[in-house]
């Protein structure tokens, strides 16, 4: 097995062969979008090889953080065949050896690893799934809705009579000012408990992305936005990257419809299948709350992924990587217990 360096090109040729849909993080497009965000910057391409088959292409991209360099590739690497154990650990192996040859700076690489192998780490940090729900968007708007789960069927139903908002496309509009949108995405930060991004790290991934691979869709009282997703889209899968919403009685009924609206335009734009990117399993219990909501748009949506796992390059460094994560751990639960 072997691991050769590609070019942007040669990677886009090599991808574009392939028979399925290649993840929108794992496009070359991707790259610049992240380049856009302080401390990430685009590091490469590669292919994994046996003789002349090749099994697998990755692109990476290098953060810098609290004074070290890993490299993660979102949902890669992208494989040609279905990895056993012994060929995705074989290939990691092979990975590794790569990175720590070519740039002696990085201390591990995160990548979606389907098994628990012995080269691999839970992730030090990010909570990463092994679990998603993927919306059929095929056969038109009331097909879409006989595949949701009864609940699903009920409660999107009631929004369409009772919510009396105007759904659009609004991409453009969010490129040209991401102001009225961030606003309701602080919002839902402060209501749910997570930081949000700069506001023009949303605007970026929309005009950087472009049409073809993104777009931000809106749910409006008169001019007032009250909700919006912004959708990924790369071959025939869209994903739902973020969303937003005003706190509200109607919060529920806006949000159903929002989702319903864009399950419905994708499947006209030929968009077969609408990655709700992520829900708590087993692996993930901390997000066990997502299930009962994103679970009822699809009755047979529920697919297991590869999760992403931290793979060691400096092994010394990344053991007291760990060792730190650990005390701060238990640093915080002394604090608590206090």
């Amino acid at each position: 097995m072997q691991v050769h360096e590609l070019s942007r090109t040669e990677y886009e040729i090599g991808i574009g062969g392939l028979d399925v849909n290649v993840p929108i993080e794992q496009l070359p497009v991707w790259q610049d979008y992240e380049a856009t965000i302080p401390g990430r910057s685009p590091w490469g391409f590669a292919v994994i090889c046996e003789g002349d088959d090749m099994l697998a292409f990755v692109s990476f991209v290098q953060y810098e953080t609290h004074g070290y360099r890993y490299l993660r590739a979102h949902h890669g690497p992208v494989w040609t065949v279905e990895p056993t154990p012994e060929l995705e650990a074989a290939a990691l192996d092979e990975l590794a050896a790569f990175v720590r040859k070519r740039d002696r700076h990085q201390v591990f690489m995160r990548l979606a690893v389907k098994h628990e192998l012995p080269i691999t780490s839970p992730c030090l940090s990010t909570l990463p799934y092994d679990t998603t729900v993927i919306i059929d968007t095929t056969g038109g708007d009331e097909a879409i809705l006989s595949r949701m789960k009864q609940r699903g069927r009920r409660d999107v139903r009631k929004a369409l009579r009772e919510c009396e908002l105007t759904f659009s496309d609004e991409t453009e509009r969010a490129i040209e000012s991401f102001d009225e949108y961030y606003e309701i995405m602080v919002e839902t930060a402060e209501r749910d408990g997570f930081t949000p991004s700069p506001a023009e790290d949303y605007r970026n991934m929309l005009r950087i992305l472009g049409h073809d691979h993104c777009r931000l869709f809106a749910g409006r009282d008169g001019d007032r936005v009250i909700t919006w997703t912004i959708a990924t889209i790369s071959g025939t899968r869209a994903t739902r990257y973020y969303g937003a919403s005003r706190s509200g009685a109607a919060r529920n009924l806006a949000t159903d419809r929002l989702i319903y609206f864009e399950c419905c335009e994708l499947g006209r734009a030929g968009i077969t299948e609408y990655d709700q990117m992520g829900i708590g399993s087993e692996f993930q219990p901390a997000t066990m709350g997502l299930n009962t909501f994103k679970t009822k748009f699809a009755k047979d949506g529920v697919r297991m992924i590869a999760p992403d796992r931290d793979v060691s390059i400096k092994k010394a460094f990344y053991r007291a990587l760990q060792t730190a994560k650990s005390l701060r751990a238990r640093l915080r639960s002394a604090r608590h217990d206090q």
